[in-house]
This record gives structure tokens, C-alpha cells and sequence, in this order.
């Protein structure tokens, strides 16, 4: 062996290189790449690498599951099938839209309903409010008693009617003998009265207005009357039963007595007082049948014991106006007030 290696440590020499032409004995074969191709961290990190496999470290579960076979002898033997009840369909897609749209429409029809119920209890708590007190009772359907079986006449309380500047108007009739009190206009140049108290056939809105801002709550209830041209408050109806006394609606002087004409037929007397609060106006008062003892010139007191005389039955003459808020025929006097210098007598 020593012998062979010997040879062949020879015939490989750089000596005798052609000995070895025809065979691979010749070649140096290079076992690894150069030793600066090796990075210096790796060299010989392999050799020193274990060939065998390492053990894993057991993990404990947290749960410890029972490992043994179960107990047939115990537990309830399944069975070989079961039978599952059958699911319903989907719904379809367009009927649940629709469904949801009727559902929504009829709760906005429930909400408007509810708002509709909440606003009609306001209103009628409203009107219950402004209507439910405080409205003047129902005039008795019972027809008038006859003016002898009334009781006797006396002067009326001080109560103001209407005013005109510095002139007071004052009721002059007995409130208890008074059917009922209405402004109307005229076409002789009477001038415009403001009256006082509240206006009994006012309108919805006015009356709700009044009640809202707390006018018109007392005083003496009267009627606009359709009647004549001009103002609407030109002339004042004071009604009463034929027969009953009249007494001076203002302090002033007698300055005039003449006949009532109506359809060219005298009815009464128009007396004519001048007052004193208001010289240059004459308070005119007709339909009445004067007093005997009253004469131009004479001194009246309103609200006093100066009668001007007692109201004249005028119902077979015409129809008045004043019938329609009243239980009788509708008599009545009438005030107007004109200026002194345009008064006409006739």
C-alpha cells in the first residue's frame, strides 16, 4: 500500500506530467471554492450544526378534555336520522317595499289624525273660553205684558248710551221697561254717535277679537240695524212698549216741538233740545207723543223727573227694524243729534 501511494504520489509530480496524458489522474479536481469566498461568520458554522432532532415543549391546554371512550351504557343511543321542519321562503323583495311604504304612510296618517284631534280640542277649548261666559240670556219667548199691567213708570238710572265730543247721551227710558237698543244710519245729515257698551250681533271674528283683548266685557248690549244712509251710527233706537214714559236724554233747553211726519201723516212730536254741555248741537227725539206740559223753552234734566212725553204704537204704520231683536212690534224713540245751524224744522 505504501508502495502504490508511493507511485502514485510519483507519477503525479510535476516531474513526469506526461506519463498521465490519457487518463483523469492528471486533473486537480478543487474540493471547495477558494477560502476568501467564505464569509467569515460562516465558516465552519456547518460542522458545528447537529444532525439529530430536537424535542417540542408539551403546551398545556387550558380546558382538560376527557380522553377516555365513552360510556354507552349511559349516554342516550343516537339515533339514524332526524327529521328537520322545513324553512320557510325568503320574502320577496318588492311586496316587503310595498309593505314598508303602507306602514309608513299609515303611521304619517295616525300622526296627522292626532294633530288634527289636538287642534280641535284647542279650538273648542277656545271658543268655550271666549263664548262660554258671560253671553247675555235668552230673551223670553213669552209675548209682552200690556203697558197697563206694567209697572209704573219712573225716571231711568244715570246711564251713558253714546257720546258725541263733549255731548253725554244718557238712556232715556227705565232699563227695566227697555226691549232693546240699536244704532242704524240716516239720510238727514244726523252726525255719527260713538256708542258705548258692546255690539250684541257682532260679527264671529270681531266678537273673539273683543274677547281675546278684553273689550267690550260689560256695559249695555246693542244692535247695528240695516237702516238708511250714512253713518251707521247716526241714529239711536231706544225700544219700548207703547205708553211708556220718556224723559230728557241730556241737561238743555227745549228749543223746538214740531209734528212727526211719516208718509206724509203726522205721528207724535220731534222735540228738540239744546244741551248745555254742547251748544252748538240740538239733540233731536221723535216718535213719541210730547207731554202737555212741556213748552218751548223749558228746562230739562236727563235722567230726571222732566218728562218729554211716553212712546208712540207705530206698528201698523211700518215694519221696524228693531222688531227683529225684540219679542214685541219693535217701538221705539229715536235720537239723532244735528248740528244748530242746520236744523230744519217741519
Amino acid at each position: 500500500m505504501a508502495r502504490r501511494a508511493t507511485g502514485a504520489a510519483r507519477g503525479s509530480g510535476e516531474g513526469h506530467p506526461a506519463e498521465h496524458d490519457d487518463d483523469r489522474s492528471g486533473t486537480v479536481v478543487a474540493l471547495r471554492p477558494p477560502a476568501w469566498d467564505w464569509l467569515f461568520l460562516e465558516d465552519g458554522a456547518l460542522a458545528l450544526d447537529r444532525h439529530d432532532l430536537w424535542q417540542e415543549t408539551p403546551i398545556t391546554p387550558r380546558k382538560r378534555l376527557l380522553q377516555a371512550a365513552p360510556d354507552t351504557d349511559w349516554l342516550k343511543p343516537g339515533e339514524g336520522s332526524v327529521t328537520v321542519a322545513r324553512m320557510p321562503s325568503p320574502r320577496p323583495y318588492g311586496p316587503t317595499r310595498r309593505a314598508r311604504r303602507r306602514s309608513a304612510a299609515a303611521r304619517g296618517a295616525g300622526r296627522f289624525a292626532g294633530l288634527v284631534v289636538v287642534a280641535t280640542v284647542v279650538v273648542v277649548t277656545l271658543l268655550l273660553t271666549a263664548f262660554g261666559a258671560g253671553e247675555p240670556a235668552e230673551v223670553s219667548s213669552a209675548p209682552p205684558a200690556p203697558s197697563a199691567r206694567l209697572l209704573p213708570d219712573g225716571p231711568p238710572r244715570t246711564q251713558i248710551v253714546a257720546v258725541r265730543g263733549a255731548l253725554r247721551l244718557q238712556l232715556p227710558i227705565a232699563q227695566g221697561r227697555v226691549t232693546a237698543v240699536g244704532f242704524h244710519a240716516v239720510g238727514d245729515g244726523a252726525l255719527a254717535l260713538h256708542p258705548l257698551g258692546r255690539q250684541a250681533n257682532r260679527g264671529f271674528l270681531g266678537r273673539l277679537a273683543d274677547r281675546m283683548l278684553g273689550a267690550g266685557e260689560g256695559g249695555l248690549a246693542w244692535f247695528q240695524l240695516e237702516d238708511g244712509e250714512g253713518s251707521s251710527t247716526a241714529a239711536l233706537d231706544v225700544g219700548a212698549a207703547p205708553g211708556t214714559d220718556v224723559f230728557a236724554p241730556a241737561d238743555g233747553t227745549v228749543v223746538g216741538i214740531t209734528p212727526y211726519v211719516l208718509d206724509r201723516r203726522r205721528y207724535g212730536a220731534r222735540i228738540d233740545i239744546r244741551p248745555s254741555s254742547a251748544p252748538s248741537l240740538v239733540v233731536s227725539i221723535t216718535r213719541l207723543r210730547p207731554d202737555s206740559g212741556l213748552s218751548v223753552g223749558s228746562a230739562v234734566t236727563a235722567a230726571g223727573s222732566d218728562r218729554l212725553g211716553t212712546v208712540l204704537d207705530l206698528s201698523d204704520v211700518e215694519r221696524q227694524a228693531l222688531a227683529e231683536h225684540t219679542q214685541d212690534a219693535g217701538n221705539h224713540v229715536t235720537l239723532e243729534v244735528h248740528p244748530a245751524g242746520a236744523l230744519v224744522t217741519s
